[in-house]
């Protein structure tokens, strides 16, 4: 997580800007005795081009994280992530681990919208985000109307050790709107930002945020395929960032018997 040079000129301390795991996430998890697998893929071919305090510059940087998720009940979940990061002039290098457990409203309670509640907790080296333990809360609301599909990702962050520790909690929330076209292809838009600070919001010139147009590709229940390209229309934003994720859904349950 980088902020660019204009940040610093501003004055304002440095803040993280993720750009490994892009993704509005669902209200659902994974059942039991199952796995998702999951290779998050982004390149940023147009961002921040210079090394500030220490951390590297996003520009041409190339994140691969590889997400791994086991279901535990029917309404609860852990997921794992290994961060990596390619770039000319440092190879390809491990950035980080984070992990993330996940429950939500189970389908017996009824409830009209989709609901759960993850929270996640990691390391990420100082060469690449100045905070390097921080945590995350994250709610997570969904549903589908016809067609058209809405995921709300209001999540608050905090860090545990970095120089934003007395920042306090931020807030950095996702969303999504997307359309199904048919039973295969959906098209939308998805929304991730960092206001800042609770109670004290960042100026919008020094706001993260990033717009993306995204298809998603349903050509089966066993796969997850994501594309999408995103610009950052503030100056604290990668300008440019192409995105895509490819899951694979593993079923550990043994098959019933059928007389």
């Amino acid at each position: 997580m980088v902020a660019i040079l204009a940040a610093l000129l501003s004055g304002r301390p440095l803040h993280a800007q993720g750009n490994y795991e892009i993704q509005v996430y669902a209200a659902g998890t994974v059942e039991p005795k199952s796995t998702m697998v999951e290779l998050h893929s982004n390149f940023t071919p147009d961002g921040q081009k210079h090394q500030i305090d220490g951390v590297y510059p996003t520009n041409h940087q190339l994140h691969e994280t590889l997400e791994i998720t086991q279901g535990l009940t029917s309404w609860s979940e852990v997921g794992f992530y290994v961060f990596t990061s390619e770039q000319n002039g440092h190879g390809v290098q491990w950035v980080g681990d984070h992990i993330r457990p996940r429950v939500r409203v189970p389908d017996s309670w009824h409830w009209p919208v989709g609901v759960s509640f993850s929270t996640e907790v990691g390391y990420q080296r100082a060469v690449y985000s100045p905070d390097t333990w921080t945590w995350e809360i994250r709610p997570i609301v969904d549903n589908y109307q016809g067609r058209w599909y809405w995921a709300i990702n209001p999540a608050l962050e905090r860090t545990w050790h970095g120089p934003d520790v007395k920042q306090g909690v931020g807030f950095a929330p996702g969303a999504k709107l997307s359309y199904d076209f048919n039973r295969q292809i959906s098209g939308g838009i998805e929304y991730y930002a960092d206001y800042g600070r609770l109670g004290a919001f960042d100026s919008l010139h020094d706001q993260q945020q990033q717009i993306f147009v995204v298809t998603d590709l349903n050509v089966s229940p066993k796969w997850e395929i994501n594309i999408g390209v995103g610009i950052g229309p503030t100056a604290g934003t990668d300008h440019w960032i192409i995105k895509a994720i490819l899951g694979r859904h593993f079923d550990w349950k043994k098959p019933s018997l059928v007389d």
